[in-house]
């Protein structure tokens, strides 16, 4: 399920807003200029869908989102067997490369297919923790201070859409901050 918590920066622990409400989401988000939507697919994928098939799935929007300036997309996919210990290598490799606090020089523009994560917004002495699942689009405005954590057993397919493709490489802010808060598996309860 969608999820926002809002708290100080400074107070991890000290929640202004809790919500898994779509619509209050959207609100809550959109005076930091990030778009939350609901997208549905076209036609129904199967758990094996490739790269062709997610983007025919969702040909409309993904044509409406390259319009609005962002050519080059692509699909990425994290899914294995949560019990192989090769997987769960692969996987937390993957998941250490973002969970510091980073910025982009493009705009962060993802659609969840299928799965979930969690994005970490820190704006305004502020951090939004956003869990996004299946159905979810999220724009984040370039050079906004955040993370993604995609949990320790991580399944998820998401369409990535990008103005610049080398954009997305994270420029490392080095603060720690992010050890400070919640963790996605602490979000969504570990027995998702």
């Amino acid at each position: 399920m969608s999820r926002l918590v809002v708290m100080p920066d400074s107070s991890p622990s000290s929640v202004v807003l809790d919500s898994t409400d779509f619509a209050e989401i959207a609100r809550a988000l959109a005076p930091i200029g990030v778009v939350f939507e609901r997208w549905s697919a076209e036609h129904e994928l199967d758990g094996a869908a490739d790269q062709d098939a997610v983007l025919a799935a969702y040909a409309s929007q993904v044509d409406r989102i390259k319009l609005q300036g962002y050519p080059t997309v692509d699909v990425v996919r994290l899914a294995g067997d949560t019990d192989d210990d090769a997987f769960l290598a692969r996987a937390a490799e993957a998941r250490g490369k973002f969970l510091a606090e980073h910025t982009h020089d493009d705009d962060e523009v993802r659609f969840f297919v299928e799965g979930s994560g969690a994005f970490y917004l820190r704006v305004d002495s502020k951090v939004f923790a956003l869990v996004c699942e299946a159905g979810d689009y999220v724009f984040v405005p370039k050079n906004t201070r955040h993370w993604f954590d995609m949990g320790t057993r991580p399944r998820f397919t998401a369409i990535r859409f990008f103005a610049i493709p080398e954009g997305w490489v994270g420029r490392f802010t080095g603060d720690s901050i992010a050890e400070s808060f919640a963790t996605y598996d602490q979000l969504v309860g570990a027995g998702r």
